[in-house]
Order: C-alpha cells, then sequence, then structure tokens
C-alpha cells in the first residue's frame, strides 16, 4: 500500500489536499494522472451501462437539496454511526470499527434497539496510548449523524439549514416521474448518475478508501417486483463482468450475502462485493433490492404521485421495486491502482527491478507515449508533428528528456501500454519502434501505418 501511495504522488496520480498549508485531514486532489484515470473509468462506465443500453437514461442532479427529501428518506433520523471518545485525550472512534471494541445491536420483539460495548482488557487508545475502561477512561458510545451540514442565504439560522447529499440515490428518486414523464420509458428501466457525495466520517482512512468527499456511480432499476429475482442475479453478474474489464483479480473478490438481521429493514437482498484490500477484506461495491420502501416514503411525504401504470392494462397501477447496483468511483481508483502495481525482475539482473502499472489499456491515463531518441532538431520535426497527430486520436505524452531507457521505466511506471521512439534510422526508412509496456518487446512500425498499429492493438 505505502508504495502504491508514494508512486501516486511521485508520478502525478493523486496529491494530499491542500499540501501546501499542512493538509486537510484525508483530503486528497486527484493529479494530471489521476484525473485522466478517473475520467476513463468513469466515461467507461457511463457508456456502458448507460449510452449502449435501450433501458438506461442519465441524471445530473443538484449536490444540495430540500431537506425535506433527506427526512423522508430517513437519514436525518437514522444516518449515524456509533462514536466513542477517549476521555483523556478526547480522540474520537467509530465504535464499531476499532480494534478491541465489540459493538452490537439487538433488536427487541417490541422493535426497540438496545446497544451494547464491550472493551477488551488492555485496548489503548491509538492516540494518547490511555488504557481503556468504559465510563472510566472511555465514554459510553453515542449517535453521530453523518450528515455534512450547512446554510443557504446570508443568516445561519436553522430555518436555512441544508444538507451536502450523502448518497446520490435519493436525487433519481424524487425525480422517478420527471424522468417517467418524459423519456416515456417502460419497466424495466434504470436512472443513473455519476456524481460527488459528503458523510461527517468519524474515522476516514486508508488513503482514498474512506473520505469525506467521494463520487459514486450508480443508477436505480425500476422493476415489476414480480421479476425482482432474476433482475437482482442478472445485475450481479454484470457487476462481476465489470470488474474483471477493470482488471480485478477475481481471488481477490468477495461477493457477501448480507444477512437478514444486518441487512435494511426494507432489503430482501442485499449483497456486498467485498476486496482484498492491504488492511483487509472491506466493501467495494454494493447491490440491494430496496423494494418500493424510497419510492413509496417519497410519495408519502410530498404527497406527490409516484405510480407507474401498466401500458397494456391501464388499470394495473404500482409504485415500481428498485434493484440498486452501486459502485464507489475512489474505491474503483484504488483498486485498479493496487491490481495494476507490479514489480519485475529483469532478465540478467536481479537487482533490476522494474515497477510498471499493468492497467487494462483503456484504464491507462496515457495510451501512447512519442520518445525522440534524443533532443536533435532532425528528430524533433518528425516527433513533433507525430505527437500532434496521435494526441487527436490518443490520450499521449511526449517526452525528450533523459535516456531513452529511463524514459522508458517512467513510462512503465504510470502504465502507458506503448511507446513510440523516432530514431536516426525514422529519417531513412520512414519507421518508428513501438515499444509494449508488458512484454518489452520492441517491433519496427512505419509512419504511414502507426494509427491502425496503434488502434488495433489498443481496442485489442
Amino acid at each position: 500500500m505505502d508504495k502504491v501511495v508514494s508512486l501516486c504522488k511521485r508520478r502525478g496520480f493523486i496529491f494530499p489536499g491542500s499540501e501546501i498549508y499542512g493538509g486537510l485531514q484525508n483530503s486528497w486532489d486527484y493529479g494530471p494522472l489521476g484525473a485522466e484515470l478517473k475520467k476513463n473509468i468513469k466515461d467507461e462506465w457511463w457508456n456502458r451501462f448507460v449510452r449502449q443500453r435501450s433501458d438506461m437514461v442519465g441524471l445530473d442532479a443538484a449536490l444540495i437539496m430540500n431537506p425535506k427529501v433527506w427526512e423522508a428518506s430517513g437519514h436525518l433520523a437514522t444516518f449515524n454511526d456509533p462514536l466513542v471518545e477517549c476521555k483523556k485525550c478526547h480522540a474520537r472512534y467509530r465504535a464499531d470499527q476499532t480494534p478491541g471494541l465489540a459493538y452490537s445491536v439487538e433488536k427487541l420483539s417490541t422493535g426497540i434497539e438496545t446497544k451494547h460495548l464491550a472493551v477488551a482488557q488492555g485496548t489503548k487508545c491509538a492516540s494518547c496510548g490511555e488504557i481503556w475502561f468504559l465510563g472510566k477512561t472511555l465514554e459510553s458510545p453515542k449517535q453521530f449523524n453523518l450528515m455534512l451540514k450547512t446554510f443557504l442565504g446570508p443568516a445561519q439560522e436553522q430555518a436555512n439549514t441544508v444538507y451536502f447529499r450523502p448518497e446520490i440515490a435519493q436525487a433519481m428518486f424524487v425525480n422517478f416521474k420527471n424522468v417517467l414523464d418524459t423519456s416515456r420509458k417502460r419497466l424495466p428501466f434504470g436512472i443513473a448518475s455519476q456524481g460527488s457525495a459528503f458523510r461527517n466520517e468519524i474515522t476516514p482512512g486508508n488513503f482514498i478508501f474512506r473520505t469525506r468527499e467521494f463520487d459514486l456511480m450508480e443508477f436505480e432499476y425500476f422493476i415489476n417486483p414480480k421479476d425482482w429475482e432474476k433482475t437482482f442475479e442478472y445485475w450481479l453478474t454484470e457487476m462481476k463482468r465489470w470488474l474483471h474489464d477493470l482488471g480485478v483479480t477475481s481471488e481477490h473478490l468477495h461477493f457477501v450475502e448480507v444477512s437478514k438481521e444486518d441487512r435494511a429493514h426494507y432489503s430482501q437482498r442485499t449483497v456486498d462485493v467485498e476486496y482484498d484490500y492491504p488492511f483487509g477484506q472491506k466493501e467495494l461495491y454494493g447491490l440491494a433490492y430496496r423494494g418500493d420502501f424510497d419510492l413509496k416514503s417519497h410519495a408519502e411525504k410530498s404527497g406527490a404521485d409516484l405510480t407507474y401504470t401498466d401500458p397494456e392494462d391501464q388499470k394495473n397501477k404500482f409504485i415500481p421495486h428498485v434493484i440498486e447496483p452501486s459502485f464507489g468511483l475512489n474505491r474503483s481508483i484504488l483498486v485498479a491502482l493496487l491490481e495494476a502495481y507490479d514489480e519485475e525482475k529483469i532478465a540478467g539482473d536481479e537487482e533490476d527491478v522494474r515497477v510498471v502499472m499493468r492497467f487494462p489499456k483503456w484504464v491507462a491515463p496515457v495510451k501512447v507515449a512519442i520518445l525522440p531518441l534524443s533532443k536533435k532538431d532532425e528528430l524533433a520535426v518528425i516527433a513533433k508533428p507525430l505527437y500532434a497527430h496521435l494526441s487527436k486520436l490518443f490520450v499521449c505524452d511526449y517526452d525528450e528528456t533523459q535516456s531513452i531507457g529511463k524514459r522508458y521505466r517512467r513510462q512503465d511506471e504510470i502504465g502507458t501500454p506503448y511507446c513510440v521512439t523516432v530514431d536516426f534510422e525514422t529519417i531513412a526508412d520512414k519507421s518508428v519502434t513501438v515499444r509494449d509496456r508488458d512484454t518489452m518487446k520492441q517491433e519496427r512500425v512505419l509512419i504511414a501505418e502507426l494509427d491502425r498499429y496503434l488502434s488495433g492493438k489498443l481496442t485489442s
């Protein structure tokens, strides 16, 4: 993990946020390569799940919504994490994710929940080292709401309180009628969205795994309830296909069926897609059958008619049920980085280790690097127009500094699939040397045939 984090900063994938001012806890900025990587994943997801499907439409919604949305969805009342505080240094932790603490919730037959916390003997505060005893050096857990609050208008008054969205799903529910009326879609169909969400996490961390500002890609797929099981299985298969194409090794994935006790009360089935991160098996994506809870709740609270009329039977009106596949964009990026990172010993030199990011070609932030063998003008007059031409077709890099070997290694570290070297032979034979990132094999290709050659390689 440390090697990946170091490479990300050194090569311009991800920087600590506000670094010249000492940073901001768990805030990260995507650098030149990170921005391209992020865009590649977002665009491929959108093309795959929206543009290439006749049963999906898109939505780009506001970050701040009417607070009544969050009342209806239950976020204001129940979107909480259990918080404990060290009485000595006042450091705060999540009770359900801190080593040495065992937090549990018991649901009584009356519907009331009772919460329990046990502290293992010798458990110490990670911040100050104080040994914890519940009620003495460690406060009892309390519920901490994760909604990130702000105010609209010039006065910071309760009436002006609003919240940055903690998820992107609710906008798709409250816009269901608008989308249905304008798109004239029939069930089953989905509304897809991408964008930022905000959660005031108690203990963010592990690089970009858990942050207070993060990006999601998800859709709400509206169905007739009788079809939920086969639709659920279909989207589970599609998520597996996406992960394969993202370059994720199947051995690193776990598809965890969430028990009835742990899933939301309205869900008949939820699968957590978990990944073997360097810091343990944690959630990557999620797939949930949400029933009609969201649309029904918004219909009741707003008074809007969110029913669907069967076009083949006008008397058949019902509130659609929902299957929700949710893809975390930041975690997709993290997993893509972890899967791509490789250290390869060079044959014949045991001490020479090549670091290479083996991204799938569509994921790679730079597709082709143009490398003149030297800075000589006679090479530049060929290499620069070649770069200008190829950069209209692919994301390209142009580099003429340091030795060709060091430049190859630099491109390996950022995952560039192909390097095109313009050398002195090019002047005479109008050919260039194309180097493959993964095999390091080199092939001589005519400049006139380079477009077709690279297009074929990059789409194979």
